[in-house]
């Protein structure tokens, strides 16, 4: 009897219970994780987000290099930054000009623009790479790093920061 009315009683409990709602992302992995636009960024400041988008310019300065979404700087919706010391990671950052990309990260006001700041090679994917060595394999983050250029390119744009 015991048994019966404990079976009941944790019945009762777990039909009170609501569902989980399986459209609001977890807390783990990135599957969890909301893909935007680089013009939505600006809705998710402070927030885990993939983020995709065009590189249209790269900008490599002495500290830092910038990858700018989808229009040159100053008109650029959002901007990825990556600071020296973690560029080995990520190769020729010059050979993702005008690749589509994904980069997951918490994003951040910086001047009143959104940008994520790159720590490790697994927050960026590169979704277009052509130049892979066997078809159907999985993409690249990157191409093979090259060694890095005799003078900082500037793209003839006023420095950033």
């Amino acid at each position: 009897m015991k048994t019966i009315l404990s079976f009941i009683m944790a019945s009762a409990f777990a039909i009170t219970l609501p569902a989980a709602d399986t459209n609001a992302p977890a807390n783990t992995g990135d599957a969890a994780l909301m893909k935007i636009g680089a013009l939505e960024a600006t809705s998710h400041y402070d927030q885990m987000m993939i983020v995709t988008g065009k590189v249209a310019q790269v900008t490599i300065r002495p500290s830092v290099t910038f990858l700018n979404l989808d229009q040159p700087y100053p008109d650029s919706p959002f901007a990825i930054v990556i600071i020296h010391g973690k560029s080995s990671y990520f190769g020729d950052a010059n050979a993702l000009k005008g690749k589509s990309i994904e980069i997951r990260g918490k994003i951040t006001n910086y001047h009143d623009k959104p940008e994520i700041v790159l720590n490790s090679a697994n927050q960026l994917t590169v979704l277009d790479f052509t130049n892979a060595t066997s078809p159907g394999s999985a993409p690249s983050m990157l191409p093979p790093a090259k060694s890095p250029p005799s003078s900082p390119s500037t793209n003839g744009l006023p420095e950033i920061m």
